[in-house]
């Protein structure tokens, strides 16, 4: 049974929207909150408040979700998105950033469990899930984007002090998703069926699973190396002001929209394994092309502005494209958790990444910032040829 994508789509998209804002802000409040005297070694650590209780409440989430429903779920999770941006502009304490994306990432758990799960539960088809993944998740890339233009327009604007004020936006885009998901009817996993977490936790003790997560674990490693850290990256490396680095990170936003979407057109016609390896022979490609460029021609780092974004182009499809060929052959009852244990990993390659990108920052050693992501790379394509090795025997 499919879904009726004309009722559920929007509030999807919006879903990941919303979280995208809110869990990609951190480079914009990196920035700011770098120019107030708070070291990069205490806002290196400011991404583990956010991806630590993702991590820790994932496995906890599944019951819950199973209890009250995904649609259920997924209300009260936007519902103290909303109510904690609304919030965030009128404390100017530090502490209160910790927990505030504490909460975010514990919300955000709950609600990529009940996005993931609405979309398995109706969606069996291997390249389908494909086109429906990248379609919703490409709704990020556009939360991204917006969050960089929005808030690089009010830093660079006379209210630059008034910047926080832009959460509120968040809270209304919230308000409006939880309204339009109140009046939709969705497919249900059965909730009389109880979910064992131990159970399932084991059965996914096998070669290709732990493959599959150590690839997700360094998707998101290299994701958020951008994300989270370009601005400011463009600001001490490139001595551009701080609306242009803004500006030129949202461009990697742009770019990733673009490879999801085409991605979402045209996997039907190619084979996903084929098309991830593609992707990841352009990537290593294009980040070679930077480190030559860094490392011998430091008069040339200007095109390091435009080079940079078109990389979203091709590592944007991975996530998406991965998450869906492992998930079609899990079972629908097992997916809550399944999906949760893909929350941990990602979280934990996030966090991780930022603390590593904190100390490289705080060295001063930006000249191999693409070497180091390029680093990451070449370990998701020497997991990742294990992972559909090991795939392929099975089958």
């Amino acid at each position: 049974m499919s879904i009726n994508t004309t009722n559920i789509s929007l509030p999807l998209r919006l879903t990941f929207f919303i979280f995208s804002m809110v869990l990609n802000c951190m480079g914009i409040v990196i920035l700011q909150l770098s120019q107030e005297n708070i070291g990069y070694d205490k806002l290196g650590f400011l991404e583990a408040f956010k991806d630590l209780p993702i991590a820790l409440i994932s496995l906890f989430a599944v019951n819950f979700i199973s209890k009250f429903g995904t649609k259920k779920s997924l209300i009260l999770a936007l519902s103290i998105v909303g109510i904690c941006s609304l919030i965030l502009p009128f404390v100017q304490v530090f502490w209160f950033y910790k927990l505030w994306f504490a909460i975010i990432g514990t919300s955000f758990a709950i609600g990529k469990i009940c996005v993931y799960g609405m979309i398995r539960n109706n969606i069996t088809e291997e390249k389908d899930l494909a086109k429906t993944m990248n379609n919703v998740e490409a709704s990020f890339m556009i939360g991204i984007f917006v969050v960089n233009v929005g808030f690089g327009w009010l830093i660079a604007s006379e209210y630059s002090e008034y910047w926080k004020f832009g959460f509120i936006f968040i809270s209304l885009v919230s308000l409006i998703t939880i309204y339009l998901l109140s009046k939709i009817n969705i497919l249900e996993a059965d909730k009389n069926l109880k979910t064992n977490i131990l159970s399932n936790l084991i059965s996914f003790k096998k070669t290709s699973v732990v493959l599959f997560f150590g690839v997700v674990f360094f998707i998101v490693f290299t994701e958020q190396s951008f994300n989270s850290w370009l601005p400011t990256f463009y600001k001490t490396h490139l001595h551009v002001n701080s609306f242009f680095a803004i500006q030129a990170s949202s461009m990697l936003a742009v770019f990733s929209y673009l490879g999801r979407i085409i991605t979402a057109n045209i996997i039907q016609r190619y084979s996903l394994v084929k098309y991830f390896r593609c992707c990841l022979l352009c990537i290593i490609t294009l980040l070679s092309t930077i480190f030559l460029i860094q490392y011998f021609g430091s008069g040339q780092s200007e095109i390091l502005l435009y080079l940079f974004p078109v990389i979203g182009l091709f590592l944007s499809p991975l996530y998406p494209v991965i998450n869906s060929k492992m998930i079609s052959k899990i079972d629908s009852h097992k997916i809550n958790t399944f999906t949760s244990v893909i929350v941990i990993f990602s979280s934990l390659g996030s966090s991780v990444s930022s603390v590593l990108m904190s100390v490289l920052f705080e060295n001063q050693l930006l000249t191999f910032y693409s070497l180091y992501i390029l680093g990451a790379v070449l370990i998701i394509f020497v997991l990742s040829f294990l992972y559909f090795k090991q795939d392929y025997q099975k089958n």
